[in-house]
């Protein structure tokens, strides 16, 4: 059985139950000025009928006193803290859903599926946090605004699955609906970080004409280029039972322009060419990411003192009537 903590709000009148003991003292060494009987005739049933009047008066007299004494004292118990106001960092993830990001270099899964699962870890280390996600191939399409239910950003990221989109690789459009996203968020902190396995491709937006826009509005680009050294086994089509078919190509990365995205915003490039990689860069960000977060809280309380008032008022009323039953004669 668990009981509530309880408090007072003013405990400095409970020290008023100390004169408790003074009175009992003072009334043990007063001499008695009156006989507790409602009737001269029931003296002559002997000299201690009617005693227990007196000690129930004198209970229920102290009762009075120290359920007053509660009351004034204020118990109450504290209900639960809420969080008034939370303001964290503003974080867009742009994914790319590019055919390529099924190429097999991370195995044993391909490059999107793992790149997914370091992002679903990077979420679940938010706390006040604002997440989006937008994704892109041959276009961009933002997925999730930003938002505080990391359930619902991290269901979306499960969701991503390349073929959704155009094919492609737009990058300069990834960039500038991730920090159309952004610009208007609340707050000081605003962080985009960008995932792409390819080159620029697709879309009219140019990559740094994006970048140069999103650091004019505060935003803070991280860009990740994933893929191994070389060449990988990328999808190049489907064969006759719904598989895809793999074929050896070179891993192409502009690596100079994501270097210069980053830095134009005062972030910083990344290179992942196998899993334990992209975890370190994911775990590298939210470390160069982490901000104290201002909270104000408030805790909500019981008031209690109904309880000793009504059974103040309880003890003074049975004493009264007590009183009314078989008063004391002088």
């Amino acid at each position: 059985m668990s009981f509530p903590s309880i408090s007072f709000y003013t405990p400095q009148a409970l020290w008023l139950l100390l004169l408790l003991p003074a009175w009992w003292a003072w009334r043990r060494g007063r001499r008695a000025d009156s006989i507790v009987f409602s009737q001269a005739s029931v003296l002559a049933r002997g000299p201690r009928t009617g005693s227990w009047i007196r000690r129930a008066m004198f209970l229920l007299r102290n009762l009075s006193i120290v359920f007053l004494i509660l009351t004034l004292a204020r118990p109450r118990a504290g209900a639960k803290v809420e969080n008034l106001s939370s303001q964290g960092i503003n974080i867009v993830l742009a994914i790319d859903l590019s055919s390529s990001m099924l190429a097999q270099d991370f195995r044993p899964q391909n490059r999107l599926e793992v790149a997914k699962a370091r992002v679903k870890s990077f979420i679940a280390g938010r706390r006040s946090d604002r997440i989006g996600i937008v994704a892109f191939a041959g276009e961009a399409l933002t997925q999730v605004p930003l938002t505080t239910d990391y359930a619902v950003v991290l269901q979306a990221v499960d969701n991503l699955q390349a073929g959704q989109l155009e094919d492609g690789t737009a990058i300069g459009t990834a960039l500038a609906t991730a920090a159309n996203r952004l610009r208007g968020a609340p707050g000081k902190s605003k962080v985009l970080i960008l995932l792409t396995d390819g080159i620029n491709n697709r879309g009219t937006v140019d990559p740094r004409t994006a970048a140069q826009a999103a650091s004019a509005y505060g935003i803070k680009i991280y860009t990740i280029g994933v893929g191994t050294q070389g060449s990988a086994p990328v999808p190049v089509g489907r064969g006759p039972n719904g598989g895809l078919i793999f074929q050896m190509q070179r891993v192409e990365l502009d690596e100079v322009m994501l270097s210069d995205i980053a830095r134009q915003t005062g972030g910083r490039y990344f290179r992942a060419r196998d899993a334990a990689a992209l975890q370190a860069i994911y775990q590298q960000i939210d470390r160069l990411e982490r901000a104290p977060v201002q909270s104000r809280t408030i805790v909500r309380y019981a008031e209690l003192f109904r309880w000793p008032l009504t059974l103040a008022i309880l003890s003074l009323v049975a004493e009264l009537l007590l009183v009314a039953w078989r008063a004391p004669l002088p």
